[in-house]
């Protein structure tokens, strides 16, 4: 069973009807964020890459269309017209790293419908998940002040792939590591980890622990001092990191209780043992909130691990997002459903410092020092350029987050820009949105049709919508 099957059913039923009525002109889907959610200042672009992927990898085989008989209860002759469809569209995107805001494309597709219609649920379940581990890993970083945040969330994550996902995401907003090896070993960042309370809890001692464990890595070590009592746990390891000498690169974890106050007590001992180059890392429930208030109470802790909290982005797991059709055989549609409407037409994002962004239509010309945020990633259903880098896209979220207003950065109730919309696109929305009106036969008190749903605008002239 391919990617392919990894849909929702009615992706495939609509895709059968469209080729049944030979619906298959070109169709514009924008992927976008109808709010931000409560807490963000700004949301940070990423599962770009492995969307494009799956998108040129995408065809449904034979043994694809069996699955979808079986799921539909149909002879599979009923589903051979999918049989050999491929992806042939193109792909405007903003790119990994990047930060965007409420109602600003993160992606938009051009296709035939059958094709940009199957596809659907696969892009938002990536850019979804992606984006909102994405912002919260970033916030985190925000928090720390430039010391160091490494990602010990695989045991927490929703399983394995979004685990490796949660590591590439930290990656790519600047965490320094990640205690999964797999994922370290294939992005090419560095592996970090200590040991369990178990190990401790397996000796005798405290101590003997620490020092086996010390005869069993040569090089420099951590050691989890909270195990039994968190003070005496690091007068032990004071002792035993002394007379071993190792040098810069030793630590104490801790893990539990008061951390500012723990580690405002650790850093005295070490400090009187001789030992200002052990540092002290602290987790355990971490999140941007805590290691905020860690900073800002002064604690003397050097890197802060995060895990559970920011693997499954705690307390924004998912995003208002939507995948909607704006246009189809070259005509603009929209939605007009009650509080989710949507505006007409592909559309561009044009930035400049210091200034609110504006949502356009894609073919207003470009003004005079702007940024477009969408570029062509994908044209005739292949990439537009090699796979782009975790360094690429740090470069870029690095730039965004400096040029960021100071309220949008804030951690607690940040204020996040409000992008605005272009004359031409407010024009087109109302112009459409009254067509709509008059086509579909008067309004309810609030000024939307009986019938929110998506149709094609009425090209002047009075030729009568046609569509899906």
């Amino acid at each position: 069973m391919s990617d392919v099957t990894t849909t929702d059913l009615y992706e495939v039923t609509m895709a059968m009807s469209y080729l049944g009525e030979g619906m298959d002109a070109e169709a514009t889907f924008s992927l976008f964020v109808r709010d931000l959610p409560p807490g963000r200042g700004f949301l940070v672009a990423a599962g770009l890459e492995p969307a494009l992927d799956y998108l040129a990898r995408f065809e449904v085989t034979a043994n694809d269309a069996r699955v979808f008989a079986e799921a539909l209860h149909r002879p599979p002759a009923d589903l051979a017209p999918l049989v050999g469809l491929r992806f042939e569209g193109e792909v405007r995107a903003v790119t990994e790293g990047r930060l965007v805001f409420a109602g600003e494309p993160l992606m938009e597709v051009t296709a035939p419908l059958p094709q940009a219609q199957l596809v659907e649920t696969y892009l938002l379940s990536q850019l979804c998940h992606q984006t909102a581990v994405a912002s919260k890993a970033a916030r985190c970083v925000l928090a720390a002040r430039g010391r160091p945040v490494v990602d010990f969330s695989l045991r927490r994550n929703h399983g394995p792939q979004a685990g490796f996902q949660a590591v590439r995401l930290g990656g790519l907003v600047g965490f320094a590591g990640t205690s999964n090896v797999d994922a370290a070993v294939r992005l090419g960042l560095p592996a970090s980890g200590t040991m369990a309370h178990s190990y401790i809890e397996s000796f005798p001692s405290e101590e003997q622990a620490f020092r086996a464990f010390a005869r069993a890595h040569p090089g420099p070590i951590t050691l989890l001092v909270d195990t039994y009592d968190t003070d005496r746990g690091v007068t032990t390891a004071t002792r035993v990191l002394a007379g071993l000498r190792r040098g810069p690169g030793c630590a104490i974890r801790l893990d539990s209780g008061d951390l500012g106050e723990l580690a405002r007590r650790s850093r005295a001992r070490l400090d009187a043992s001789g030992l200002p180059d052990v540092n002290i890392i602290a987790s355990g429930g971490l999140d941007e909130y805590a290691i905020d208030d860690l900073i800002r109470s002064g604690a003397p802790i050097d890197v802060f691990a995060v895990g559970t909290r920011v693997g499954v982005a705690a307390d924004a797991p998912y995003l208002d997002a939507a995948y909607k059709l704006v246009a189809y055989g070259g005509r603009p549609v929209m939605k007009l459903s009650s509080a989710k409407a949507t505006p007409p037409a592909p559309k561009q994002v044009y930035r400049w410092p210091g200034r609110a962004d504006v949502i356009a239509l894609r073919d207003e010309e470009r003004p005079p020092g702007a940024d477009p945020l969408l570029g062509t990633v994908m044209r005739n259903g292949r990439r537009t350029g090699p796979s782009d880098s975790l360094t690429a896209a740090r470069s870029r979220f690095e730039a965004d987050l400096d040029a960021l207003p100071r309220e949008a950065r804030r951690i607690r109730d940040p204020r996040p820009p409000a992008p605005t919309t272009s004359k031409q696109l407010s024009r087109l929305t109302e112009q459409v949105r009254r067509d709509l009106l008059a086509d579909y036969g008067g309004t309810r008190a609030d000024g939307i049709t009986d019938r929110g749903r998506h149709v094609p605008f009425r090209k002047v002239g009075g030729t009568p919508p046609v569509g899906p």
